[in-house]
C-alpha cells in the first residue's frame, strides 16, 4: 500500500528502480521503439515533444482503434540512429506522461500474416432452405 502511495504522490524514483532495470536488459537492434501505457488522450503531437529531447525524430505514432478513433494505449517511436533509441529508452522508460506511467522497449519487427483460409462451401444434407417460403425436403 505504501508503494502506490509513493507512485501517486510523485516520486518516479520508486518506478525507475522497479520497473526499467527489469525492462532494460535487451539491447537494440533498430532505431524503433515500442512505447506502451500511454494515456487514452496522448496525442502523436504529446508523443513526439515527450521523445524529441533526445535525438531527432523520424516518426511519433499513437496506434489508434479503427472503429473509435480512441488510441489503444500504446504506440511507436523511430529514430534516426541507434543511439539516439537507447538514450530516450533510458531517459523515458518508467516515466509520467500525460499522468500515466509509460514503459519504453525496442520494437519487434512485424510478423507477416498468414492469408485468410478460402471460403467453404455449406454442407448440403438434402435439406435446402428456401428464404421466402421455408424448407423444402428436396
Amino acid at each position: 500500500m505504501a508503494l502506490f502511495r509513493r507512485i501517486f504522490s510523485g516520486s518516479s524514483t520508486i518506478l525507475q528502480s522497479q520497473f526499467s532495470s527489469i525492462r532494460l536488459n535487451s539491447t537494440l537492434t533498430s532505431p524503433k521503439l515500442f512505447v506502451s501505457g500511454l494515456s487514452r488522450y496522448t496525442s502523436d503531437e504529446n508523443l513526439k515533444k515527450a521523445f524529441e529531447e533526445f535525438g531527432s525524430l523520424t516518426e511519433a505514432k499513437v496506434i489508434t482503434d479503427r472503429a473509435t478513433g480512441r488510441s489503444k494505449g500504446f504506440g511507436f517511436v523511430s529514430y534516426e540512429t541507434i543511439e539516439e533509441a537507447e538514450k530516450a529508452r533510458e531517459g523515458m522508460n518508467a516515466k509520467f506522461l500525460d499522468g500515466w506511467v509509460i514503459f519504453v522497449d525496442p520494437a519487434k519487427p512485424s510478423m507477416p500474416r498468414a492469408p485468410p483460409p478460402p471460403p467453404q462451401e455449406p454442407l448440403n444434407f438434402g435439406i435446402t432452405t428456401n428464404k421466402t417460403v421455408g424448407w423444402t425436403g428436396r
